[in-house]
Protein backbone atom coordinates (compact mmCIF):
# COMPACT_ATOMS: atom_id res chain seq x y z
CA UNK A 1 0.00 0.00 0.00
CA UNK A 2 1.11 3.52 -1.20
CA UNK A 3 1.35 6.17 2.18
CA UNK A 4 -0.30 8.80 1.26
CA UNK A 5 1.66 12.52 1.82
CA UNK A 6 0.61 15.38 3.73
CA UNK A 7 1.88 18.55 3.26
CA UNK A 8 1.95 20.77 7.16
CA UNK A 9 2.33 24.43 7.32
CA UNK A 10 0.81 24.39 11.20
CA UNK A 11 0.48 22.28 13.93
CA UNK A 12 0.66 18.19 12.75
CA UNK A 13 4.38 19.59 12.12
CA UNK A 14 4.54 19.65 16.41
CA UNK A 15 6.09 16.30 18.09
CA UNK A 16 3.08 16.46 20.52
CA UNK A 17 -0.49 16.91 18.42
CA UNK A 18 1.85 13.83 15.73
CA UNK A 19 1.64 11.86 19.06
CA UNK A 20 -1.74 12.68 20.34
CA UNK A 21 -3.23 12.26 16.65
CA UNK A 22 -1.33 9.44 15.16
CA UNK A 23 0.28 7.63 18.36
CA UNK A 24 3.71 8.24 16.90
CA UNK A 25 6.58 10.57 15.84
CA UNK A 26 6.32 11.26 12.44
CA UNK A 27 9.69 11.69 9.87
CA UNK A 28 9.42 14.54 7.38
CA UNK A 29 10.77 16.67 4.87
CA UNK A 30 11.14 20.49 4.35
CA UNK A 31 8.91 21.01 0.93
CA UNK A 32 7.17 24.24 -0.06
CA UNK A 33 3.57 24.76 -1.64
CA UNK A 34 3.86 27.39 -4.49
CA UNK A 35 1.07 29.64 -5.42
CA UNK A 36 -0.46 30.06 -1.64
CA UNK A 37 0.06 32.28 1.23
CA UNK A 38 0.05 31.72 4.51
CA UNK A 39 -2.59 34.08 6.92
CA UNK A 40 -1.72 33.75 10.38
CA UNK A 41 -1.71 36.67 13.60
CA UNK A 42 -6.09 36.71 13.39
CA UNK A 43 -7.92 34.61 15.97
CA UNK A 44 -8.07 31.16 15.06
CA UNK A 45 -5.41 28.93 13.84
CA UNK A 46 -3.20 29.67 10.53
CA UNK A 47 -4.59 28.85 7.20
CA UNK A 48 -3.01 29.43 3.51
CA UNK A 49 -4.64 30.59 0.42
CA UNK A 50 -4.43 31.09 -3.22
CA UNK A 51 -2.02 34.05 -3.49
CA UNK A 52 -1.58 36.35 -6.06
CA UNK A 53 1.96 36.70 -7.33
CA UNK A 54 4.09 34.09 -9.14
CA UNK A 55 6.54 33.60 -5.79
CA UNK A 56 3.99 33.20 -3.33
CA UNK A 57 5.09 30.13 -1.68
CA UNK A 58 4.34 28.17 1.85
CA UNK A 59 7.16 26.74 3.63
CA UNK A 60 5.81 23.64 6.01
CA UNK A 61 7.07 19.91 6.33
CA UNK A 62 5.92 16.04 4.45
CA UNK A 63 5.15 13.84 5.67
CA UNK A 64 4.09 10.12 4.59
CA UNK A 65 1.22 8.31 6.44
CA UNK A 66 -0.67 5.49 6.31
CA UNK A 67 -4.45 5.64 5.11
CA UNK A 68 -5.92 5.08 8.51
CA UNK A 69 -3.42 8.17 9.88
CA UNK A 70 -4.64 10.18 7.24
CA UNK A 71 -8.08 9.35 8.24
CA UNK A 72 -7.10 10.37 11.70
CA UNK A 73 -5.65 13.74 10.46
CA UNK A 74 -9.17 14.31 8.81
CA UNK A 75 -10.96 13.70 12.12
CA UNK A 76 -8.12 16.07 13.92
CA UNK A 77 -8.37 18.65 11.02
CA UNK A 78 -12.07 18.41 11.12
CA UNK A 79 -12.65 19.90 14.47
CA UNK A 80 -11.61 23.21 13.18
CA UNK A 81 -13.40 23.12 10.14
CA UNK A 82 -10.45 22.27 7.50
CA UNK A 83 -11.54 20.46 4.35
CA UNK A 84 -8.73 17.79 2.12
CA UNK A 85 -7.70 19.19 -0.96
CA UNK A 86 -4.79 17.68 -3.23
CA UNK A 87 -1.78 20.29 -3.97
CA UNK A 88 1.46 19.95 -5.97
CA UNK A 89 4.33 20.61 -4.10
CA UNK A 90 7.78 22.38 -4.92
CA UNK A 91 9.60 18.55 -4.72
CA UNK A 92 6.74 18.00 -8.02
CA UNK A 93 4.88 15.40 -5.13
CA UNK A 94 1.50 15.23 -5.37
CA UNK A 95 0.64 15.88 -1.49
CA UNK A 96 -3.04 16.39 0.74
CA UNK A 97 -3.01 19.55 2.71
CA UNK A 98 -5.41 21.09 5.14
CA UNK A 99 -7.21 24.24 4.59
CA UNK A 100 -9.73 26.20 5.75
CA UNK A 101 -12.58 26.30 3.31
CA UNK A 102 -13.89 28.02 1.15
CA UNK A 103 -10.56 28.91 -0.55
CA UNK A 104 -10.27 32.80 -1.36
CA UNK A 105 -7.57 34.38 -3.56
CA UNK A 106 -5.77 37.32 -2.01
CA UNK A 107 -4.68 40.45 -3.55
Amino acid sequence: MTPALVFSYGSLQDRKVQIATFGRELAGRADALPGYVLLSGGPGPANVVPGSRPDDEVTGTVFAITEQELAAADEYEAADLYGRISVTLRSGEQAWVYVRLPLTVTS
